[in-house]
């Protein structure tokens, strides 16, 4: 048996960055603002004391269509992000607390 050792970080947040030309079918969480809300994110999180928490760039996460994307870890828990207020919902509800942000949440499968 193994005995592995504890996480490094108690979250890991994966914000999707990527950026595919202007006018793809499925547009780019990059064009809908996707680096702004990750600066924001990580500029809260060091704010509200989140010291365990890494909040980092992505590339394709394949969910384009749904984006801004941010999957947390190790729960593997999807959110779409829009604004700087989804940002502090998510931080809040799920980082702070420990719960979902579950008006955020994305499904499981997209259609």
């Amino acid at each position: 048996m193994h005995t592995d050792p504890p996480p490094f970080f108690d979250f890991h947040v994966f914000v999707c960055t990527n950026r595919r030309p202007d006018g793809h079918k499925r547009g780019s969480c990059a064009a809908a603002g996707s680096e702004k809300l990750r600066d924001y994110m990580k500029a809260r999180a060091r704010e509200l004391g989140l010291a365990r928490t890494r909040i980092n760039t992505s590339l394709c996460l394949d969910r384009c269509e749904r984006g801004p994307c941010i999957v947390i870890y190790p729960e593997g828990i999807w959110y779409g992000v829009k604004t700087t207020e989804d940002i502090d919902r998510v931080l809040s509800a799920h980082l702070q607390s420990h719960g979902r942000a579950t008006e955020l949440m994305l499904p499981a499968t997209d259609p």
